[in-house]
């Protein structure tokens, strides 16, 4: 998604957000990512002002005090940005992939579920279909993408082919480099 982002290019319009449309945003996120609850307080603090920046391809990214926070595609889900998810590593289930994956993973690759399966990977099989995940590397403390479960963890081990979870934002991509937006 954010592969070949490019601020000056991809960029169309800055908006700020009414208060009402704030407050439904931040109730999809609570819905979608409940442990994110108790420390919304600091991500979001209810005076700030949210901008919306929308960009090509339908996404949408949340600014909040200049700092893009979350972002979505469509009428998706709702994801945080990996330097969120650095502040905050406790808000989105964890899955862990073997130490082979990384560079491919680092180069924006989807999780095929042999990573997922293998002697150094961890699969947590509470997730969900559709559901929004933190990807970690074996030996590695900080999570290094934010992806997308395509397959129920029981369907990756049983089946062990395809992609098991899409990566949409990772280190380094163009989301990461992004600037603060005014």
């Amino acid at each position: 998604m954010f592969k070949k982002f490019d601020e000056s290019e991809n960029i169309s319009s800055t908006n700020q957000l009414k208060s009402s449309v704030q407050r439904q945003i931040r109730n999809k996120i609570i819905e979608q990512m409940p442990e994110i609850e108790p420390f919304l307080a600091d991500i979001w603090p209810k005076k700030e002002n949210a901008k919306i920046i929308k960009c090509h391809d339908h996404i949408e990214i949340l600014s909040i005090s200049e700092e893009c926070q979350f972002f979505k595609q469509r009428d998706g889900p709702w994801f945080p940005t990996i330097k969120l998810l650095h502040k905050y590593p406790c808000i989105l289930p964890k899955q862990q992939v073997d130490r082979g994956a990384i560079k491919f993973v680092l180069s924006g690759a989807n999780i095929m579920c042999p990573g997922l399966t293998s002697k150094g990977a961890k699969l947590d099989e509470d997730c969900k279909l559709n559901q929004v995940i933190a990807l970690y590397a074996e030996d590695k403390t900080h999570a290094l993408a934010i992806g997308l479960m395509k397959m129920t963890p029981q369907d990756i081990i049983k089946v062990n082919k395809g992609i098991g979870i899409e990566t949409v934002h990772y280190l380094n991509d163009g989301l990461w480099h992004l600037r603060a937006v005014r």
